[in-house]
């Protein structure tokens, strides 16, 4: 026996070129063995074990722990126990009891015992959560699990979900990473029930199994109305581009689409969105030191319940009946502007679009602004042509260009500016195939138009610095007549017959899209007060414009627009526009907002009236926040529309959220526009209570939240 009286002793011991080091403050060797105590160190590979005593068994290669062992690797993971056995030959491992930390996602799991064999471990019957370890507010516990240290994936099996002991859901398998490797699984489900719908159930499954894409699968069933399955792919083609293409389909019952009399029993469309910034250089392989980029928007669908039956939330639903499809593709340098567009329009209400006029494509091209005489001569140039197409009917190409030129200088020592200004305007239409309607494809000649038109211009901009604010102004008058036109072929026919409003919607004036000049004077002006940090107090604005001639003869609406920062944390905002000739208001917007660490008040009234169909729009809408403490948070939501003494919508809920736990309770009344058979907009007025518990870090804030969501009895 040799016993070293040493305060430190070390022993390397070499294992297939490897070597496990025991440092120590007492060393024993007896029979094989080496006996370490009084504060163990271990260092293998690239492992650290702390313990209070070791033993090393020289023969079969077992090294065992005692007592307050901690386990630091490379990865950060830290393992806590009594007992730990390791084979340095087969890289078996055991721990009894078991403990384990992720440092990066705070999430522990504990049982009993726990082995492992090179990048696994297995984990008989245990528990783990992300909150703390001495009292959490939610926890998971299992009947065995294993982890792959090298993945950092966590399986759990016959699992049960508690909250505060209580327990709430259980499932036979749940899988989840410990790091933010993109990886295929399941994604948390979202639950709900109706009153009109059924049992509501939504499974997402995502795929992601290279770094440049992944998929998203959301398969849904509606038990009382019917299943669906949505899917979302997205991408990177480059560093400088990224796209995403949505599909989706959902059948309705029998029953529940015959009942609620539906436009269509299949609902169905597609959406792709992709973006790229530097698309001639990386596409062409070219070094263009311009800016080159490629926007395209595209969607199809055959009705609007396509999109609100993609999401929970009724909230969100959307109204609208017509799509628009958009690519954008152009080249911009410090002087030239280069573009080329293409809009496709459709509107779901009609049985087809074959009459609907598209800009497949439009060409683009802008010279920016250059200046002479000591830069008080300013001027630019702009061309632009599109092609409108039809599959029946008239088609055409309209091309307009336009040469703004500006005469500017300064008088009253630069407190004043005059300018003038001259817009050189015309447009070419050249027209193609026939029309259904013979006068009308007789009427439609090609044609050219252009005009001039002066614009005189005085302004003067002001700034004066104060003890406890700055104060800013800007005025000034802008008169703007008519100069010389001429018009031939389609614009000198039909120029008198489409400068009525009321034939705006002839067959003839598709394509008749000139604004005449008016002779009218505009007036305006603008002040900004800022506190002596920069920021804004006041903003308030005043426009008024006189036209001396045609149909708008007469004193134009009267705008003002006032933003008020009254306090801190109150301010006032107002848009209103006066019409003199009806002398009443034909929009007012008014907003009050309070806001404060503890509370969030916003009351807004919006009241628009159309002057020529007299259709009023008139909301009251109110909402309020109220932080309790970092914990608990309520809000609620209010909508009434005033005209027709109607409830818009109503939400009241409230938010219990912890550093590892959220849970929300909402209740929302709304109205739902449908579609029905007869081409008309209905609406259901729902009732439903939404339900979400988040898991942190299980659910991230930015993931899909476990949620489940109640639809009480509604009113159709």
């Amino acid at each position: 026996m040799l016993r070293s009286l040493l305060f430190l002793a070390l022993f390397v011991i070499s294992l297939s070129a490897q070597k496990l080091e025991i440092y120590s403050t007492k060393t024993d060797t007896q029979d094989g063995k080496v006996v370490a105590s009084d504060g163990v160190v271990v260092v293998y590979k690239d492992m650290i074990l702390y313990a209070k005593e070791a033993i090393y068994h020289k023969d079969s290669g077992d090294l065992e722990l005692f007592d307050e062992i901690r386990v630091v690797e490379e990865t950060k993971s830290k393992f806590l126990g009594e007992y730990a056995k390791l084979n340095l030959k087969s890289k078996d491992k055991l721990f009894r009891p078991f403990f384990m930390l992720d440092e990066k996602s705070r999430v522990w799991l504990s049982s009993s015992e726990a082995s492992t064999k090179e990048e696994k471990i297995d984990v008989i019957t245990g528990v783990t959560s992300g909150c703390n370890a001495s009292d959490p507010i939610w926890k998971i516990e299992f009947s065995s699990s294993d982890y792959n240290t090298d993945s950092k994936w966590l399986n759990l099996y016959n699992a049960r979900i508690y909250i505060y002991d209580i327990p709430v859901f259980y499932t036979p398998y749940f899988g989840y990473p410990l790091d933010t490797t993109r990886r295929s699984g399941l994604l948390p489900p979202m639950l709900g029930f109706s009153q009109k719908e059924g049992f509501y159930y939504e499974q997402p499954i995502y795929i992601a199994e290279q770094s440049w894409w992944d998929l998203e699968l959301r398969p849904q069933i509606r038990t009382a109305r019917g299943e669906g399955l949505y899917s979302t792919f997205r991408f990177l083609d480059s560093p400088s581009s990224q796209g995403r293409l949505d599909l989706g389909y959902f059948k309705e019952q029998d029953k529940y689409y015959k009942k609620e009399q539906l436009a269509n029993k299949n609902h169905y469309g597609f959406n792709f969105a992709y973006r790229n910034t530097d698309v001639l250089n990386s596409w062409l392989d070219l070094s263009l030191s311009g800016q080159s980029g490629l926007y395209i928007d595209m969607l199809d669908m055959n009705d609007v319940d396509y999109l609100n039956l993609s999401r929970n939330d009724v909230t969100k639903n959307e109204t609208s009946q017509q799509l628009i499809s958009r690519a954008n593709l152009f080249y911009n340098t410090d002087e030239h502007y280069f573009g080329a567009y293409a809009k496709y329009y459709k509107d779901l209400r009609i049985k087809n679009n074959k009459k609907t006029l598209q800009n497949l494509p439009s060409l683009h091209y802008h010279n920016y602004l250059n200046t002479l005489l000591d830069e008080h001569l300013l001027y630019t140039f702009d061309i632009q042509s599109n092609n409108l197409f039809r599959s029946e009917g008239k088609t055409a190409t309209q091309t307009d260009i336009n040469i703004p030129i500006s005469l500017q200088t300064s008088v009253f020592d630069e407190y004043a500016t005059l300018k003038y200004s001259a817009d050189l305007y015309a447009q070419h239409t050249s027209f193609r195939s026939k029309d259904e309607n013979p006068i009308v494809d007789n009427k439609l000649r090609d044609g050219v138009y252009a005009r001039n038109s002066h614009m005189l211009n005085a302004s003067s901009q002001l700034a004066r610095a104060f003890e406890s604010f700055t104060h800013t102004l800007d005025f000034g008058a802008q008169y703007e007549l008519a100069g010389g036109e001429l018009e031939s072929g389609y614009y000198e026919k039909e120029k008198d017959f489409c400068s009525e409003p009321k034939n705006s919607n002839s067959p003839i004036c598709e394509f008749y899209n000139i604004t005449k000049v008016e002779k009218r004077l505009q007036l305006y002006f603008s002040q900004y007060f800022f506190d002596l940090q920069g920021s804004q107090i006041v903003y308030h604005r005043l426009a008024q414009s006189v036209t001396y001639e045609g149909p708008n003869e007469g004193k134009g609406e009267l705008e003002n627009e006032l933003d008020i920062a009254i306090s801190t944390y109150l301010s006032f905002y107002n848009n209103m526009f006066y019409s003199h000739k009806k002398r009443s208001l034909s929009k007012n917007y008014n907003r009050i907002t309070y806001r404060d660490e503890t509370y969030v008040l916003g009351i807004s009234h919006n009241y628009r009236r159309s002057l020529a169909s007299r259709e009023k729009i008139n909301y009251l809408t109110a909402s309020f926040g109220y932080r309790y403490n970092p914990q608990y948070s309520f809000h609620l939501n209010y909508s009434y529309d005033l005209e027709r003494s109607l409830k818009k919508s109503i939400e009241v809920g409230f938010l219990y959220s912890r550093d590892c736990f959220d849970f929300g309770l909402t209740y929302v009344e709304n109205n739902r526009p449908i579609l029905n058979r007869s081409g008309y907009s209905g609406s259901i007025y729902d009732k439903i209570i939404y339900v979400f518990v988040r898991l942190k870090p299980f659910m991230s804030q930015n993931s899909n939240s476990s949620g489940f969501s109640y639809r009480l009895p509604g009113d159709s």
